[in-house]
């Protein structure tokens, strides 16, 4: 038993070690980009309350949620002191340095995120807003880290074909695995390309990925089903 314990205890220190050389070894941009996804992808509690609440208590907790983060960042914009002090405490590792400073009020990631969690609450199905959401928590992070990881060949400003097929690939597997309660058909095929499309074009469509992402999605799942 001991010699196992202690071969147990070699094998963790290992990884660890593996661990560490990897974050060692990794840029700080790219490190401060595996941040910021991970607390995106923490968000899939959204999607949760979705499918397991009735949908008036999603309603009430992301409209107070969304109320409370525009006053906090309208607040830190105007330079309230409580709001500057809630701000840096909530957002402040999370964001990039272009994002501190605004000449005008703009908003976070986090209010377009919490703004499309309240509309698939009221325009769409509960299964079409729990894929819609998780879409968009989940592939935008893949292309994100891809893209920077590996993402080599530019199709678009500064978007790869290497972390646009990343959000492709894993938007389809999310709706795969989200079989049981949603048929995946060639609907959702068409739904996974259009939110690539507007994943790419973004500065076209003006429009914050947090929320046409999701909504593209819940359009054609619910139109063309």
């Amino acid at each position: 038993m001991n010699h196992l314990s202690k071969n147990k205890e070699k094998i963790v220190e290992k990884m660890q070690a593996y661990r560490a050389s990897l974050e060692a070894n990794m840029p700080k941009s790219y490190r401060q980009e595996v941040y910021r996804k991970t607390i995106h992808l923490s968000s899939l509690w959204i999607p949760t309350l979705i499918y397991f609440t009735p949908s008036w208590v999603s309603i009430i907790v992301f409209l107070g949620l969304l109320l409370g983060d525009v006053l906090v960042e309208y607040g830190n914009f105007r330079r309230w002191k409580w709001a500057r002090i809630s701000f840096n405490i909530i957002f402040g590792k999370s964001l990039r340095s272009s994002e501190r400073v605004h000449l005008r009020f703009v908003p976070s990631g986090g209010i377009y995120v919490l703004s499309s969690a309240l509309m698939c609450t009221i325009f769409f199905s509960k299964p079409i807003a729990v894929i819609a959401l998780s879409v968009m928590l989940v592939s935008d992070t893949m292309a994100a880290l891809v893209g920077k990881a590996i993402g080599v060949r530019k199709i678009y400003k500064q978007k790869s074909l290497e972390g646009t097929n990343a959000f492709f690939l894993s938007a389809l597997i999310v709706n795969m695995l989200f079989e049981p309660i949603y048929h995946f058909t060639y609907v959702s095929v068409i739904a996974c390309a259009l939110a690539t499309l507007v994943e790419l074009y973004e500065d076209r469509l003006e429009l914050d990925d947090n929320l046409a992402i999701p909504l593209s999605i819940g359009a054609v799942l619910t139109l063309l089903s």
